[in-house]
């Protein structure tokens, strides 16, 4: 229980009258600070905190350059706009070449994206788009039947030189199987 030093109701009973019908004065707050100004204008031109990624993966090559655009792509971004990891999808040839080139690339996605990107995550694998690996060809005898069929096919060039390339292109095309 508060004690109370003035216990005069009616003392009370008149500030409680003053405060409802008083008026408070609003208070200049002076100028705004230089940053404060600058911001609410560039506040337009900066990105859009919710556009990272699609814009990343949209103007990816503007962004960090052809020379490195070639081998990683953006793949996800996480965290907070305070503290962001950029996760990057990149052949396995240059994870090296990339990763030393980290921080640059972190810089830029900073000034792209807003925000802070404080770290980069690599992972090795195909680029989103690229073309998929090329199946593997091996190499079988070709059978005595199919051997005199391509002989006789090209029985009828009069050209030795290109009798002899034909054959071998063709002994190439029918040996030619896939690997399982």
């Amino acid at each position: 229980m508060v004690k109370r030093l003035d216990s005069d109701p009616i003392a009370e009973a008149r500030a409680r009258v003053a405060l409802r019908y008083s008026r408070a004065k609003p208070m200049h707050m002076g100028a705004p600070t230089v940053g404060q100004a600058a911001a609410t204008f560039a506040r337009k031109s900066l990105p859009e905190p919710g556009a990272g990624l699609a814009r990343l993966k949209a103007q990816w090559r503007e962004i960090v350059g052809e020379d490195i655009a070639k081998y990683c792509a953006p793949e996800k971004l996480t965290g907070k706009k305070t503290e962001r990891t950029l996760t990057l999808r990149v052949i396995p040839q240059a994870a090296p070449l990339v990763q030393h080139r980290g921080e640059e690339i972190r810089q830029r996605v900073r000034t792209a994206v807003g925000g802070v990107v404080t770290g980069l995550k690599l992972v090795q694998g195909p680029l989103p788009g690229a073309d998929a690996p090329r199946e593997r060809l091996v190499r079988r005898a070709l059978s005595v039947e199919e051997l005199s069929a391509l002989r006789r096919a090209v029985a009828e060039i009069e050209s030795p030189q290109l009798r002899e390339a034909t054959m071998a292109l063709g002994k190439a095309m029918l040996s030619a199987r896939k690997a399982v």
